[in-house]
């Protein structure tokens, strides 16, 4: 599509260059994406696309991203896996934005999107309402994955299914941080191993040097049909942040998160710095809530206004001796075989554990389990004056979550 001649000659003007839509569609798609400028979009037609969706040194600005999205958001572009090639390639790439594609995986051994390697970054990128399905070749193949620093990343309202690992963030010798990110509002069920992985970092690359938080909020984690064997994961697990230095001080600010079911692990697994509230854990096979030393060790955490129904363990904390950390476990809701092991615990409501519990409806979960429990003590002031620090916490009383209202719109929409 040409220009608008009014606008080039603004931008002109302006000393800058004008943003374009592109149109294009399964044939010709390729021939455009070496000319994609900063405000540029491309805008896919429906149909299948073969040849995967190759995005190498582009980058643009702030303000003024690549986008590339499906020109009918209702009939998303159908790309297929390919072998020997993931199916969205990332290298050198800064502000893209990925929007209302669908990416089928026909379990090749293959990853949806990847930020390669071999890249060199991969910053600011937004991936946003994909639908991501059938990666499952092993557990190897990922939905989402960072194999290089990626700084900024946004992944929300996305739907990753029937994939060997949903979401996994990092490298396994603690390279390749993944800083900053926000991980908002996706659904990821069916997995061989994690929903999401973000693995530890020993350093961080220049650049970076500011505090920063990763936000992981109003997902649906679920491995409720998984097998228990070899591949068996926690739906979450979360390793640590460099033990020193630049980067050091960073957290997970994890809330506002629906869990469910893990037949052999805990639903979530966790050191370093994390901050644990408003979120609903079941779990009628076992364990909800294991920190411990993975990596490293539990540094400072605080768990608190979640949740939790688990047939085995409910909030387990294992710190390790002679540190300076503490792990706070405040003023949750646990209906669990053992409800709280370890960790320094204050204003809970500790119930037993009862299989019918499991048939009450996620929005009323934290309504039934209070009313099992007579003269609940209300938070201190100055309680819950320092957790109103915490982002997005409301103070509900007497304690415990209640569903936010952002989760049940993923609930809502994961049904249609």
């Amino acid at each position: 599509m040409r220009r608008a001649v009014c606008a080039a000659w603004l931008c002109l003007l302006a000393g800058t260059a004008a943003a374009t839509d592109y149109r294009a569609n399964a044939q010709d798609y390729r021939d455009y994406l070496h000319r994609l400028q900063p405000g540029d979009h491309l805008l896919l037609a429906p149909g299948d696309y073969l040849q995967g969706l190759p995005l190498h040194n582009l980058s643009g600005h702030a303000g003024q991203p690549i986008v590339i999205e499906a020109a009918e958001p209702h009939e998303p572009p159908h790309f297929l896996a390919r072998a020997g090639a993931n199916t969205v390639s990332l290298v050198d790439v800064r502000y893209l934005v990925l929007r209302h594609l669908e990416l089928d995986g026909r379990n090749q051994p293959v990853d949806a999107v990847k930020a390669e390697g071999h890249s060199r970054y991969a910053d600011f990128i937004t991936l946003d309402h994909l639908f991501i399905h059938d990666h499952a070749a092993s557990q190897q193949n990922v939905g989402i994955s960072t194999k290089c620093p990626a700084f900024g990343w946004v992944v929300r309202d996305n739907r990753i299914e029937r994939v060997g690992t949903g979401v996994y963030f990092g490298d396994a010798d603690g390279s390749d941080p993944f800083v900053g990110g926000l991980i908002e509002a996706n659904w990821v069920s069916h997995t061989l191993g994690y929903n999401l992985q973000i693995k530890h970092q020993t350093s961080r690359p220049p650049g970076h040097a500011d505090r920063h938080d990763t936000v992981i909020r109003y997902n649906v984690f679920s491995k409720q049909d998984a097998l228990p064997g070899p591949q068996a994961r926690p739906n979450v697990l979360l390793g640590h942040f460099p033990l020193a230095g630049i980067g050091s001080e960073d957290r997970y600010l994890v809330y506002g998160n629906l869990f469910l079911h893990n037949p052999s692990e805990a639903l979530i697994q966790a050191e370093g710095r994390v901050a644990l509230y408003d979120n609903v854990f079941i779990n009628g096979s076992g364990d909800a809530i294991h920190v411990q030393p993975h990596n490293d060790v539990p540094r400072d955490m605080m768990i608190f206004s979640n949740t939790v129904l688990a047939s085995g363990a409910g909030i387990q904390v294992r710190s390790a001796q002679g540190t300076p950390y503490h792990q706070r476990v405040v003023a949750n809701v646990v209906a669990a075989a053992t409800p709280l092991q370890g960790g320094a615990a204050a204003y809970n409501i500790a119930l037993a554990y009862r299989p019918d519990l499991l048939n009450i409806a996620v929005s009323e979960l934290t309504t039934r389990l209070l009313a099992q429990r007579q003269g609940i003590t209300r938070l201190p002031q100055s309680l819950l004056h320092e957790l109103a620090a915490y982002p997005d916490w409301r103070a509900t009383a007497p304690a415990g979550a209640n569903v936010p209202p952002a989760l049940l719109r993923t609930l809502e929409a994961s049904t249609q």
